[in-house]
This record gives C-alpha cells, structure tokens and sequence, in this order.
C-alpha cells in the first residue's frame, strides 16, 4: 500500500510538471508586487522601488541566497536519543524539490526575500488526498489576523479574491508582535529607503552635468531674446559627462565664469554613505557583509571575522530557527512533531581556512570526539576501508593524578 501511494504521488508530480492537472498560480502578479509607502523625502517607496537601491538589493540577496544555500534535513529520535535523517516524502519536499519548477534551494531562497522585505512569506501546501505532495509559492497574499486568534488569507483566483483556509497555506512570519503576522520592513524602513532613493537620484543628475552646476555667461552687450536663444543652445553642447573636457569657443564679449560644486561640501556622498548604513540596520545586516567599509575599518582581519559571527548568530540564525519551528508546527503531522525535527546544517556558515580547519581535526581527534571516517567526512574524503577508522581514540599520556607511579611499584 505505502508503495502504492509513493508511485501515484511521483505520478501526480510528473503530471503537475507536464502542466496536465494544472496547478494554478493564486496571484496575478509578481513576486516584488505589494503596497507603496510615502516617504519624508518626497519618494514612494514599495519592493519593487527599493530593490533600486543597492543596498536593499544587496541585503535581501545575501541574506536569501545563504539561507537558500543551506543544508536541510529532516530528522526523527530514535530510542537512544540521536537523531536519524529521514528519506520520506516530506523530507524530499523540502530538502530536494517542493515543486516541479523549483529547486529546494530556489525554494527558500524566495520565501527568505519574500519573507526579509515583506515580513511574510506563503506557500501553498498542495495534497493528494490527505498526503502533502509540495509546496507551491504564492505571492500577492492579503493576510489579517483574526481577533480569536488565527490568520485569515485572501488570494487571487483568476480574477476573483476568495478565502483559501489557513490549513492549506505554509507561512513563514518574520519579525513580529505576536499577533501572526511579520513586520515589513519596506513599511517602516520607508522613510530610510525613500531618503537613499533621492539620494541616488540627485547624485544620478549631478553626474550627467559631468559635476558642474551651471556656468554663467556674461557680457557688456545687451542680447535680444534671439540671441539668448541661440546661446543657450551653444550651451547645451558642453553639458553632459560624455561632453566633459571639450573647448568652449566664446566670442563677442562673452566669458564664461564658472560656478564649480564640491560634492563633499553638499554632503552628498556623506548623506549616500549614511544611507548604506541605515538599510543594513532595517536588514540586520553588517554593512561589511555588503561591501561597505566605516571610516576607518578593513574590509579583512580578525575584527570582520567578530562582525561575520555576529551577523549568522544574530541576524540569520533567529531566521533558521523561525523557519525550523514552522516546518514542525505545520508541516509535520502532530503525532510525530514530539519525534521529528527538520535542522538546517549551520556550520556550513562557518568555513574555516586550512589552519583552522586542521587543528580543529586535531582536538577532535585527540580528545577522542571524532573517529577518522568522520574526520574524513568533514572534508569531503571519503570513508576509510579499515575498520578501526570508525572507533574513537585519544592521547593516552594523561593519567589520574592517584595513580601515578604505579608501574613503577609493579616492577
């Protein structure tokens, strides 16, 4: 019987895949659709408008592609207290394809942006009968939470908003208050992000008047409105960067005084660089972790490698732990959640170079933690034929302080 049904759900997939049965996208518009937010500085502000900054774009990819990076596994206790990686339907769902178009890596990586920018990410848990056989995004969701608790979510269906039940969509919530629903950061940040796009948008028109603001031509001639014309067109083809550097022919009296703007005196590139550093804090994210340096700070070193750790143990592992404790709450059948437990593989953050790597085999060794297949097994070598390769050993030098001496009294 199990194999049956395993046979008609790889059925039912490769039919979904063809698009025979058709599963059908819930919303008509992108995944970076969503509310536009007014900000202070004059900006609308929406994902699709702030993924123009840089540094929005920058932190939402970092932040998705590691989490899409990640090993994840599906594991059960078994009566001795390990845990054992399980190999069923589930675990195939969300460690190697949740969908016939996506990949398990793909599939993360889109709910950790969606869920970083939005606050909220959803995906819509597809069935065979009462057997989950994937999880299919959705984008464009309108979710309320319900004053008895509980969330209410409407959808787009082919035109028409309808109420799909709550037990049929996967939802992954950001940083909130509790209430079931994430905190957008697009909503709250939008004032910092509407600040960065004028920034970007007035250095953009400086930069196309090749840093100049506009001469002045001056002359002890009276010109007519003619002759104005004709001047201001002369004019225009020295402006532009393109045009930086050509020779200006002035004749008649006229001579050009030249008006020269200093950007630092504008504070321009000083307003562009605070800009950085206030969307990484809406990010959680270390402006070094994008390719932004402070005043005064390396971009290598032991201090870098400090704000590297800070970052996985601060601003991505609470999103680790989030998504883990959802896969159990919604994914796993309640009978099992006391014995399931999906992990995601955290020391694949944490790459050490050659040095570190090979003294942290030594203690491993030494102390008798790690046998040499498993040794091997961390760096990707496979497992060694002899069997005392799977026995844990260690230095035998050191003894209990009573019992020292006694080979001497022995002999």
């Amino acid at each position: 019987m199990i194999r049956f049904l395993k046979a008609a759900v790889k059925g039912v997939r490769l039919e979904l895949a063809a698009g025979e049965s058709g599963w059908v996208n819930l919303a008509d518009m992108g995944s970076t659709a969503g509310a536009s937010y007014a900000s202070t500085a004059g900006k609308s502000v929406s994902v699709q408008t702030a993924l123009n900054v840089s540094a929005v774009w920058d932190c939402t990819r970092k932040t998705s592609q590691l989490i899409g990076a990640l090993p994840l596994t599906l594991f059960e206790k078994a009566k001795d207290g390990s845990k054992v990686p399980l190999e069923n339907t589930l675990a195939e769902i969300l460690t190697i394809r949740p969908n016939p178009h996506q990949t398990a890596s793909e599939f993360w990586a889109g709910m950790t942006m969606q869920m970083v920018l939005h606050g909220n990410a959803y995906a819509e848990k597809l069935f065979m009968g009462k057997n989950l056989v994937g999880l299919r995004p959705m984008f464009n969701v309108s979710a309320k939470p319900l004053i008895g608790g509980g969330v209410e979510y409407l959808v787009n269906d082919r035109g028409r908003l309808s109420k799909m039940p709550a037990d049929k969509v996967f939802h992954l919530r950001g940083f909130g208050s509790g209430d079931g629903m994430g905190l957008s950061a697009i909503k709250f940040g939008a004032n910092s992000m509407g600040a960065a796009l004028a920034a970007d948008e007035t250095a953009g028109k400086v930069f196309s008047n090749s840093m100049m603001a506009s001469g002045v031509i001056s002359t002890e001639q009276t010109l007519d409105e003619t002759q104005r014309g004709q001047l201001q067109a002369m004019l225009s083809a020295y402006v532009g960067s393109g045009k930086a550097g050509k020779i200006m022919t002035l004749e008649a009296g006229l001579a050009f005084n030249q008006l020269q703007m200093n950007p630092e005196d504008a504070q321009l590139l000083e307003t562009r660089r605070f800009s950085v550093e206030d969307v990484c804090r809406w990010f959680g994210v270390p402006p070094i972790v994008i390719g932004h340096a402070a005043d005064g700070q390396t971009m290598w070193g032991s201090g870098v490698e400090a704000i590297m750790l800070s970052w996985l143990t601060l601003g991505i592992n609470p999103l680790l732990v989030g998504i883990e404790d959802r896969i159990l709450h919604d994914l796993v059948p309640a009978e099992r959640r006391r014995r399931q437990s999906a992990k995601f593989n955290r020391e694949a953050m944490l790459q050490m170079d050659s040095a570190a790597k090979a003294a942290f085999l030594g203690v491993m060794a030494n102390t008798g933690t790690m046998s040499a297949n498993e040794r091997r097994h961390k760096i990707g070598m496979p497992a060694h034929s002899d069997p005392k390769a799977d026995e844990l050993m260690a230095q035998g030098a050191m003894a209990p302080l009573n019992t020292l001496g006694e080979g001497r009294k022995n002999e």
